[in-house]
């Protein structure tokens, strides 16, 4: 296994669309400089929602992310004094839609949709989750299974290749600038791409060979083993990346800012012993949240959709 450090030098070789700069979409202003939207000066623009929605990003099946935010919503609804309710979304793209039109209030969106989401929807991220020692992030794997005959990242030559969507970090940004810079293959040419939709089903596509490699989030494959959902010998690594950091999660910016207070406050007060929360996420070692900045903690992540050419204009 090796570590992609995506370091200056390779962003420039895997370069092979027009470059986009990160930029906000018209309909925000960000007087400070810190790359995310501000939170409306005119009390006409602002909102007071009578129920909060909260969506978590669509990794795996909404109905387990539903329980295991149950006691948290709650203790959001007593820091709120409002109604939370969780809102399951069937992808990223209708995550970030949901958000800019006004139907999301407060949101986990995944590592690669992160800059978008921030970009085009007003997303105000302020927060990850982490192990209680503070170290937070994953790792992108490429796996196959076994006796795929696939014993490096070249053997994939000519074989499927499974990404989840064209938004995700580890599921299709990284790897795609990955392979270009460090192997100089290209999906379409060396290999055959198929988009899953999530690092689950990129996760149970190779555990029943229906792909022949994926490149996948490694904290996803992780909590799906503590569960039993697939057996950790069932998959072989290829490669493995350096640590991204996972999904942020934050708040629309039309939110008051005296709410946005209240609800970053119930992340930072939450107890997680005992809780839903904890049993589901100890899984892949995160057991509390912590502060960070789009403008630092993301720089990895817009240098990666530098490499790939991503645009940020919104439709």
């Amino acid at each position: 296994m090796k570590h992609l450090m995506l370091t200056a030098a390779a962003i420039v070789l895997c370069a092979g669309a027009a470059q986009a700069e990160f930029a906000l979409d018209s309909r925000y202003s960000d007087a400070d400089g810190d790359l995310i939207a501000d939170i409306p000066t005119d009390p006409a623009q602002l909102v007071d929602p009578g129920t909060l929605i909260f969506a978590y990003t669509p990794v795996e099946d909404p109905a387990v992310y539903a329980a295991a935010w149950s006691d948290f919503l709650t203790h959001m609804e007593k820091e709120t004094g409002k109604k939370v309710q969780f809102f399951p979304v069937g992808s990223n793209a209708a995550q970030i839609e949901a958000m800019r039109a006004g139907r999301l209030h407060i949101a986990g969106f995944n590592t690669g949709s992160t800059p978008l989401a921030v970009a085009c929807s007003g997303f105000r991220p302020f927060t990850i989750m982490a192990s209680k020692d503070d170290n937070f992030g994953y790792e992108m794997e490429i796996i196959t299974y076994p006796d795929s005959g696939i014993d490096d990242v070249p053997g994939i030559k000519g074989h499927k290749m499974a990404f989840t969507s064209e938004t995700s970090n580890s599921g299709f940004k990284a790897p795609s600038a990955l392979l270009k810079s460090e192997f100089g293959m290209e999906a379409g040419r060396d290999f055959e791409p198929v988009f899953s939709g999530k690092h689950d089903n990129s996760i149970l596509g190779v555990a029943n060979k229906d792909y022949d490699a994926a490149a996948i989030a490694n904290s996803v494959k992780s909590r799906m083993i503590e569960r039993g959902v697939v057996q950790a010998d069932q998959f072989k690594v290829l490669y493995t990346s350096q640590t991204f950091p996972t999904t942020a999660f934050g708040v629309a910016n039309n939110l008051s800012a005296e709410l946005q207070e209240k609800i970053k406050n119930a992340f930072y007060d939450f107890d997680w012993e005992g809780t839903t929360l904890q049993t589901e996420f100890s899984k892949s070692g995160e057991e509390k949240f912590i502060p960070i900045t789009f403008k630092d903690n993301w720089a990895v992540i817009r240098q990666i959709d530098e490499a790939n050419g991503v645009s940020y204009a919104c439709q």
